[in-house]
């Protein structure tokens, strides 16, 4: 008798536990499917507009998917009877207590936060941030900047590290100036070789014509005289000009009838009698 009270006595409270479970098993697969859903919309829909920044996406999905995924346990703990208020209450002074012990994460968030608000860097860029690393900018992330180098090996370095850091950005101008020098030998006419560079540049299809192109004299060496190509161009197009200009100088003087400019020593023989002392 006494076993079929207790049995009547614990069957609804196991019944109704067997439903909290089942119900919180079922809020928790629909709160993370949502979650999900809802972090790709918001990456779909960013990178469809031209008005946001591809660097703040990685923030806002992940944003959006921990806030959703976070009310989906509160609603689970709730189902429990579980006083919510007060676990807020602890999960803030534990926030807290570890905001205090990971002081150098948060620095991380804060500039994050910082280089998006701010954005001296975007993704696609190519940017130098001095000492650290050189490339281009795959993402902006809550903790982490990943840059991809030109070699193709992918660095990772803390936000801080990035934000503290002074950043050169190569690619925030649509125009970026190239600064060549090419040897003139002495003895050769120098008219003529300004002429045959100038040539050049001018009728080069990568070279803007504005800024016009200068060819200068700006330095005088032990036998060769300096000549520094100014021209300007697209930044997507400045390395290939940079190669051809390269390429094409030497070829230009050489067909121009322009030497070598290779150094020179004049050795001259001791006087005899300097000899003989």
């Amino acid at each position: 008798m006494d076993s079929l009270n207790q049995l009547a006595y614990w069957m609804p409270i196991v019944k109704s536990f067997a439903v909290n479970v089942v119900i919180a098993i079922a809020i928790l697969i629909v709160g993370w499917s949502i979650a999900t859903l809802a972090g790709k919309g918001v990456r779909s829909a960013a990178r469809r507009s031209p008005r946001i920044d591809p660097t703040i996406v990685p923030m806002m999905y992940s944003l959006v998917v921990w806030t959703i995924r976070g009310f989906t346990l509160i609603a689970i703990l709730a189902r429990f009877g579980v006083q919510t208020a007060s676990i807020i209450a602890v999960l803030g002074a534990a926030g807290l207590a570890i905001g205090l012990a990971l002081q150098n994460t948060l620095q991380n968030i804060a500039a994050g936060m910082m280089l998006l608000a701010l954005r001296p860097i975007r993704a696609g860029e190519y940017i130098s941030v001095v000492g650290k690393a050189d490339g281009t900018v795959e993402e902006v992330g809550l903790f982490l900047t990943r840059i991809v180098q030109i070699d193709g090996i992918h660095v990772s370095l803390p936000n801080s590290m990035v934000w503290g850091n002074p950043i050169l950005n190569y690619s925030r101008n649509p125009t970026r100036r190239l600064d060549l020098q090419v040897g003139v030998r002495y003895g050769d006419d120098l008219d003529v070789a300004m002429g045959a560079l100038l040539k050049l540049v001018e009728n080069h299809k990568l070279v803007l014509q504005d800024p016009k192109p200068q060819v200068m004299v700006n330095e005088y060496r032990d036998s060769t005289i300096m000549v520094n190509i100014r021209v300007w161009a697209e930044s997507s197009n400045f390395w290939q000009l940079n190669f051809d200009l390269h390429q094409a100088a030497r070829k230009v003087l050489e067909q121009a009838g322009m030497r070598l400019p290779i150094p020179v020593r004049e050795v001259k023989a001791a006087a005899p009698d300097a000899l003989a002392a």
